[in-house]
Protein backbone atom coordinates (compact mmCIF):
# COMPACT_ATOMS: atom_id res chain seq x y z
CA UNK A 1 0.00 0.00 0.00
CA UNK A 2 0.93 3.41 -0.85
CA UNK A 3 0.07 7.20 0.65
CA UNK A 4 -1.57 5.41 3.55
CA UNK A 5 -1.80 6.15 6.99
CA UNK A 6 0.83 5.01 9.78
CA UNK A 7 -0.80 1.77 11.14
CA UNK A 8 -0.21 2.98 14.79
CA UNK A 9 -1.35 6.11 14.41
CA UNK A 10 -3.85 7.35 16.86
CA UNK A 11 -7.28 6.78 15.31
CA UNK A 12 -6.35 4.54 12.65
CA UNK A 13 -8.21 1.57 12.19
CA UNK A 14 -6.62 -1.41 9.94
CA UNK A 15 -9.38 -3.77 8.44
CA UNK A 16 -8.31 -7.64 8.12
CA UNK A 17 -7.66 -6.73 4.17
CA UNK A 18 -4.63 -4.56 5.46
CA UNK A 19 -6.91 -1.34 4.78
CA UNK A 20 -6.10 1.72 6.75
CA UNK A 21 -9.12 3.73 7.75
CA UNK A 22 -8.62 7.07 10.42
CA UNK A 23 -11.61 7.46 12.32
CA UNK A 24 -11.81 10.71 14.01
CA UNK A 25 -14.32 13.69 16.02
CA UNK A 26 -14.56 16.66 14.40
CA UNK A 27 -15.06 18.47 17.43
CA UNK A 28 -11.42 17.95 18.02
CA UNK A 29 -8.71 19.38 16.05
CA UNK A 30 -7.21 17.94 13.09
CA UNK A 31 -4.56 15.04 14.10
CA UNK A 32 -0.64 15.85 13.42
CA UNK A 33 0.48 14.29 10.05
CA UNK A 34 -0.68 14.07 7.38
CA UNK A 35 -4.24 14.76 6.12
CA UNK A 36 -6.68 12.96 4.23
CA UNK A 37 -6.92 12.35 0.63
CA UNK A 38 -10.64 11.69 1.00
CA UNK A 39 -13.07 12.27 3.73
CA UNK A 40 -16.56 10.70 4.70
CA UNK A 41 -18.28 13.62 6.46
CA UNK A 42 -21.35 11.99 8.39
CA UNK A 43 -23.17 14.77 10.14
CA UNK A 44 -27.06 16.37 9.92
CA UNK A 45 -25.87 19.25 8.16
CA UNK A 46 -22.98 20.21 5.57
CA UNK A 47 -19.55 20.85 6.74
CA UNK A 48 -17.51 23.70 6.28
CA UNK A 49 -15.10 23.13 2.94
CA UNK A 50 -11.75 21.64 3.43
CA UNK A 51 -8.95 21.56 1.50
CA UNK A 52 -9.42 17.46 0.29
CA UNK A 53 -11.86 15.65 -1.46
CA UNK A 54 -14.62 15.14 0.73
CA UNK A 55 -18.13 13.46 0.32
CA UNK A 56 -20.79 14.68 3.07
CA UNK A 57 -23.58 12.54 4.03
CA UNK A 58 -26.53 13.66 5.84
CA UNK A 59 -26.42 11.51 9.19
CA UNK A 60 -28.41 13.06 12.37
CA UNK A 61 -26.06 12.63 15.36
CA UNK A 62 -27.31 9.40 17.53
CA UNK A 63 -29.77 8.55 14.37
CA UNK A 64 -29.00 6.48 11.21
CA UNK A 65 -28.11 7.71 7.63
CA UNK A 66 -30.90 10.12 5.81
CA UNK A 67 -30.29 8.15 2.76
CA UNK A 68 -29.56 5.00 3.14
CA UNK A 69 -28.46 3.91 -0.69
CA UNK A 70 -26.20 6.97 -0.82
CA UNK A 71 -24.64 5.59 2.37
CA UNK A 72 -24.08 2.62 0.85
CA UNK A 73 -22.78 3.71 -2.20
CA UNK A 74 -20.20 6.15 -0.20
CA UNK A 75 -19.05 3.41 2.73
CA UNK A 76 -18.22 1.23 -0.50
CA UNK A 77 -15.92 4.04 -2.09
CA UNK A 78 -14.63 4.99 1.08
CA UNK A 79 -13.49 1.34 1.34
CA UNK A 80 -12.09 1.39 -1.97
CA UNK A 81 -10.07 3.73 -1.69
CA UNK A 82 -8.52 2.99 1.61
CA UNK A 83 -6.51 0.19 -0.61
CA UNK A 84 -4.16 2.60 -1.52
CA UNK A 85 -5.43 6.35 -0.50
CA UNK A 86 -5.51 7.68 3.38
CA UNK A 87 -9.64 8.10 3.86
CA UNK A 88 -10.98 9.27 7.11
CA UNK A 89 -14.28 8.72 8.49
CA UNK A 90 -15.43 11.26 10.70
CA UNK A 91 -18.33 12.84 12.80
CA UNK A 92 -19.12 14.96 15.87
CA UNK A 93 -17.58 13.32 18.00
CA UNK A 94 -15.96 10.07 16.35
CA UNK A 95 -16.97 7.17 18.05
CA UNK A 96 -21.58 6.92 16.91
CA UNK A 97 -22.09 7.62 13.43
CA UNK A 98 -18.36 6.98 12.50
CA UNK A 99 -18.07 3.50 14.59
CA UNK A 100 -21.22 2.43 12.96
CA UNK A 101 -19.46 3.65 9.48
CA UNK A 102 -16.16 1.69 10.57
CA UNK A 103 -17.93 -1.32 11.24
CA UNK A 104 -19.92 -1.16 7.92
CA UNK A 105 -16.58 -1.31 6.39
CA UNK A 106 -15.43 -4.06 8.17
CA UNK A 107 -18.39 -5.77 7.03
CA UNK A 108 -16.94 -5.10 3.25
CA UNK A 109 -13.80 -6.09 4.62
CA UNK A 110 -15.12 -9.30 5.05
CA UNK A 111 -15.70 -9.57 8.94
CA UNK A 112 -18.81 -11.33 9.90
CA UNK A 113 -21.77 -8.61 10.60
CA UNK A 114 -22.42 -10.05 13.82
CA UNK A 115 -18.68 -9.62 14.86
CA UNK A 116 -18.41 -6.03 12.82
CA UNK A 117 -19.41 -4.21 16.08
CA UNK A 118 -16.83 -5.63 18.05
CA UNK A 119 -13.92 -5.70 15.84
CA UNK A 120 -14.33 -1.81 15.31
CA UNK A 121 -14.81 -1.55 19.75
CA UNK A 122 -11.69 -3.51 20.21
CA UNK A 123 -9.36 -2.42 17.08
CA UNK A 124 -10.66 1.46 17.63
CA UNK A 125 -12.86 2.59 20.47
CA UNK A 126 -14.67 0.66 22.75
CA UNK A 127 -17.20 3.35 22.72
CA UNK A 128 -18.09 3.16 19.22
CA UNK A 129 -21.56 2.28 17.78
CA UNK A 130 -23.14 4.28 20.52
CA UNK A 131 -26.84 3.26 19.60
CA UNK A 132 -29.46 -0.02 19.04
CA UNK A 133 -30.16 1.06 16.04
CA UNK A 134 -26.88 1.28 14.57
CA UNK A 135 -25.80 -1.69 16.14
CA UNK A 136 -29.15 -3.46 14.02
CA UNK A 137 -27.24 -1.41 10.81
CA UNK A 138 -24.50 -2.76 10.73
CA UNK A 139 -25.87 -6.26 10.96
CA UNK A 140 -28.14 -5.35 7.74
CA UNK A 141 -25.72 -3.80 6.07
CA UNK A 142 -25.91 -4.86 2.31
Amino acid sequence: MTDTWEPTAAGVLRLPSGRLVRGRGLRRPLPPGPVPMFALYLLGREPPPVGWEARWLRWPDFRLPSDRAAAAHALREAWTRAEDERVEIACGGGYGRTGTALACLAVLDGVPRGEAVAYVRGHYASRAVETPWQRRYVTRFP
